[in-house]
């Protein structure tokens, strides 16, 4: 597979190699046709040899986690490049147009918004497609009366792509997050103690109206993204705590500009609706830590009489001298791209992601102290790369 490799003459991200965590976590937001920029994050982490001990994701991030998985690492970036291939091949995406044809934003624009068009109307090859006939055509009480696509090929592209047994034999811990259509309660399926098959990766996925519900173990279950669109908590909250590198690869930026008309309004407020707010989330984290790392220090100062107390025992239930990296990469949007970005599957566009995610993983991994363990007092380090690389 080739690709356009950026050039640094004072270091490689290359052959990296294993960090010094216990726990390398790989989490992945939800954001329809934006996952391939996640494809792309993991093509630079691979070439690191700076391989996920758990992947956890919503939505297409669950489909992206579970092809990471479900497969032994030397076939990961392959399986997910066949998959970005895969849905992005319709011919009513535009995806083989000319570059030539597209100078300027305004008719980049135009051509995505086609190109996303093309994918309403005829859905995308191995993934999703329209109900013919339409949904209010069917019988109330239906599946097909609850959605406007039977999503169905995707299963298959599920078992090709992926291989349960591997998956659910706990080489790589997997967790994908759907919620529960009659209790609105987020539920998390995890390999440790489910036995993943293709419809839990569906069930996170399952946007409404769009998709329709999942079905497992007698209960319906829609789109993760819904209530959390990011796997960012999941890792913060494990117990017991382990030493975390923690690359957590948004879709969504929740930072913009005030919009300026209705498109920009729609824009905004898919931006801020699913991107989760995970900087506020490691902000948060960050007096977590603090908290956690003092409350360690002084116990171990106490005598042994005070350590017997119901304060202290409650202090110790929360204390801890865990550290973590908290590395974000966030996909930041052409101003062409619009408020289709998300279901917009031409292959051109496909490929911009795919890069675009691959550079940013570079130009992040080629810092050096991202993998390094933090030593500061609150055992923690939040890296956010900038356009510029900074």
């Amino acid at each position: 597979m080739a690709t356009d490799q950026p050039r640094n003459k004072t270091r490689s991200h290359h052959g990296i190699g294993r960090p010094p965590f216990d726990c390398i976590a790989l989490l992945l937001q939800g954001g329809g046709a934006l996952g391939a920029y996640q494809g792309g994050v993991y093509q630079a982490l691979d070439e690191a040899e700076v391989h996920p001990d758990w992947v956890a994701g919503i939505s297409i991030g669950a489909i992206n986690a579970a092809i990471i998985a479900g497969n032994a690492p030397e076939k990961r970036v392959e399986r997910l490049r066949e998959f970005w291939e895969t849905i992005t091949a319709s011919p009513l995406t535009l995806g083989y147009l000319p570059q030539r044809l597209l100078h300027g934003d305004a008719a980049h624009s135009v051509v995505n918004q086609m190109a996303a068009l093309g994918a309403l109307v005829g859905g995308a090859p191995d993934f999703f497609q329209p109900r013919f006939p339409p949904p209010y055509l069917h019988p109330p009480g239906s599946v097909e009366a609850t959605s406007y696509y039977d999503v169905s090929p995707l299963r298959g592209t599920l078992e090709r792509l992926v291989d349960f047994d591997r998956l659910n034999a706990g080489h790589t811990r997997l967790t994908v997050g759907a919620v529960n259509v009659r209790s609105g309660n987020f539920i998390q399926f995890d390999n440790r103690h489910d036995k993943i098959g293709p419809q839990h990766v569906m069930a996170s996925g399952a946007l409404p109206p769009g998709f329709p519900a999942v079905e497992i173990d007698g209960e319906q279950y829609w789109d993760g993204g819904l209530v959390s669109n990011t796997p960012l908590n999941w890792v913060l909250e494990e117990r017991p705590c382990r030493d975390t590198l923690a690359f957590q690869i948004d879709l969504w930026n929740a930072r913009g500009e005030f919009p300026r008309n209705l498109a920009d309004t729609s824009v905004r407020q898919k931006e801020i609706q699913f991107s989760s707010r995970t900087r506020a989330a490691a902000s948060q984290f960050r007096k977590t830590q603090a908290l956690r790392h003092a409350a360690q220090e002084l116990l171990s100062k106490l005598p042994p009489d005070l350590r017997e107390t119901d304060a202290a025992k409650l202090l110790a239930s929360e204390a801890d001298a865990r550290v973590y990296n908290l590395v974000h990469l966030i996909y930041r949007a052409r101003s062409y791209e619009g408020q289709s970005k998300d279901y917009e599957f031409s292959r051109r566009t496909m490929l911009e992601h795919w890069q675009a995610g691959y550079n940013d993983a570079v130009r992040t991994l080629r810092h050096p102290q991202v993998c390094r363990r933090p030593d500061n007092a609150a055992g923690l380090a939040v890296f956010d790369i900038t356009r510029d690389g900074s």
